[in-house]
């Protein structure tokens, strides 16, 4: 058991509870609280049912929660899938929404049944412990890790060590804050390295005259009101050694990483702080032998996005990317997924990090009959369309942070887009509900962020700020925030006016690098013709 070498410190309120009681005690103390009305709950407690994948959902008094349930890599069975669709049907008013990060969560999930939940997920080998809370969360993985031609190797293994090796572990069940962990082979960087605490991206040295290929990291990355890309370690591992660097990093975030001010807690004020040379002589302490970094094999950047028919390294098999919009998705329709999966596929489903799913292994004998299936008529998997690669927050709907709806404008914008506008590679558009980034949009093409406003007659409304080109290519470099906020009743207006200079000017380049050509001036120019 860790010794907490801070607790001398000056502690913001959530390190001094958690020094009487760990995160992990929710789980021993759900029971007893469950035969209390809600009202009952000091809101001082709430904090601990983050450690149970659960967060209050608005309005708090009536005790309904978003629950995320775990999901290492955004691989289930259909089994499991079978059992996500019954809870969503059960308790969340048949809806469960696929996050950015390969998860599944749902609302209005209730007090009261939160036990009997808990229990029928470690029926299927599922859980929400550690889905969020001052923890390491949801390990991610290129989505189609095993089946990927351009992945160096399958990296499903190291995920399941890196998962094993922290769940239910009190040795680091009390972190600053969250610690997010990346691994992927894929040289498009299909793990979106950058902005995780922690990304082992793919490489190769050779080592006692034979290449081997294995990982480089990077630490330090982590979105929200400050956001920092991950810098590169001089540092390379084997596939065998990352579960090893994996805990001697969270190991230091755990004991060295500030407690005072919760805004300032993430590993990138640690690195702030010390440096990067610092950072990598303490790693090297814990161990020793590391060789250098090896050669980058990262080639470009895809967003961790899957979509269409492709043919898997696998000779003669085929997976399927299917867009879901916003990531919202009726359980009905996802039971119609899971048969499909079973019928055509490996009985395994799989999401990306744009709130798609993914059905792997379809036999090439298979392919004509699964055209014929209607659900795929009512979903679509076109790679030209940009509903396809929007990507939402939760919002005000059930977020008490949001200042905007996020799953509705989006849902309402991109249609329309995709009726004006055809584009070989869709800029990528976010909408997210406040500055905390659940949605990505420092990395967007067109970020869409909402913030707290009013109109001239000092009534509450919805509006937005716009960022440009946002991207991870090359090491990544943040969206652009234009000046003024739009309202949303010019929000449509104002994202096609910036599409249309795009499209008129482009000369080949993606939107990120079109931005970056042009500069910021000409699209403010645009921007304040329309909302003045």
């Amino acid at each position: 058991m860790y010794e907490a070498t801070w607790k001398e410190q000056k502690l913001n309120k959530n390190e001094l509870s958690k020094l009487k009681e760990d995160g992990l005690d929710v789980f021993k103390d759900l029971p007893e609280l469950v035969k209390k009305p809600f009202s009952a709950i000091d809101p001082a407690y709430y904090m601990y049912f983050k450690y149970a994948g659960l967060t209050v959902q608005k309005p708090k008094k009536d005790g309904n929660f978003m629950m995320r349930v775990k999901i290492p890599g955004g691989i289930l069975t259909t089994k499991q899938g079978q059992h996500l669709a019954d809870i969503a049907e059960i308790y969340g008013k048949g809806l469960l929404d696929i996050t950015t990060r390969q998860s599944v969560q749902y609302h209005w999930i209730p007090f009261r049944k939160l036990p009997e939940i808990f229990e029928g997920l470690k029926t299927y080998g599922l859980t929400t412990t550690g889905a969020e809370g001052d923890i390491t969360r949801n390990v991610i993985d290129n989505p189609l890790a095993g089946i990927d031609p351009f992945e160096l190797f399958d990296t499903r293994p190291a995920v399941r060590r890196v998962h094993q090796r922290f769940q239910n572990n009190r040795d680091y069940s009390n972190l600053p804050r969250k610690m997010k962990i990346s691994i992927s082979s894929n040289v498009y960087n299909a793990g979106n390295a950058e902005i995780n605490d922690l990304a082992f991206v793919p490489a190769s040295k050779r080592i006692n005259g034979r290449k081997i290929l294995g990982f480089n990291v990077k630490v330090g990355g982590g979105l929200g009101a400050l956001p920092q890309l991950g810098k590169p370690l001089d540092v390379f591992v084997t596939r065998s050694q990352v579960a090893e660097l994996a805990e001697a990093v969270v190991t230091l975030y755990r004991d060295h990483g500030p407690r005072r001010n919760r805004a300032h807690a993430r590993l990138k004020f640690l690195i702030q702080d010390w440096g990067l040379e610092k950072f990598e002589a303490e790693l090297r302490q814990k161990l020793p032998k590391l060789p250098t970094a090896g050669k980058d094999e990262l080639l470009g950047w895809n967003g961790g996005t899957v979509l269409g028919l492709h043919e898997q390294k696998q000779a003669g098999f085929y997976y399927l990317g299917i867009g879901v919009a916003a990531g919202r998705l009726p359980a009905a329709d996802f039971r119609r997924f899971l048969q499909i999966a079973d019928n055509y596929g490996a009985g395994e489903v799989r999401f990306d990090h744009s709130q798609n799913l993914i059905i792997p292994g379809i036999p090439k004998q298979k392919l004509a009959a699964l055209k014929n299936e209607t659900i795929l008529l009512q979903y679509s998997d076109q790679e030209e369309y940009m509903a396809n690669y929007g990507l939402a927050c939760t919002g005000s709907q059930y977020c008490n942070l949001a200042h905007t709806r996020s799953k509705e404008i989006l849902n309402e914008l991109l249609p329309k887009l995709d009726q004006r506008f055809t584009f070989k590679r869709p800029p990528r558009i976010v909408v997210t509900g406040c500055a905390n980034g659940c949605a990505h949009r420092s990395i967007a093409d067109i970020g869409i962020e909402g913030v707290a406003a009013r109109n001239k007659n000092k009534e509450v409304i919805e509006a937005f700020k716009i960022s440009l080109g946002g991207t991870l290519k090359t090491g990544g470099h943040f969206a652009q925030t234009l000046r003024g906020v739009v309202p949303v009743g010019q929000l449509e207006a104002v994202v096609t006016a910036l599409l249309t200079l795009y499209q008129t000017h482009h000369q080949g380049e993606t939107f990120a690098e079109y931005v970056e050509r042009s500069g910021l001036a000409v699209f403010q120019k645009v921007l304040d013709t329309i909302i003045e």
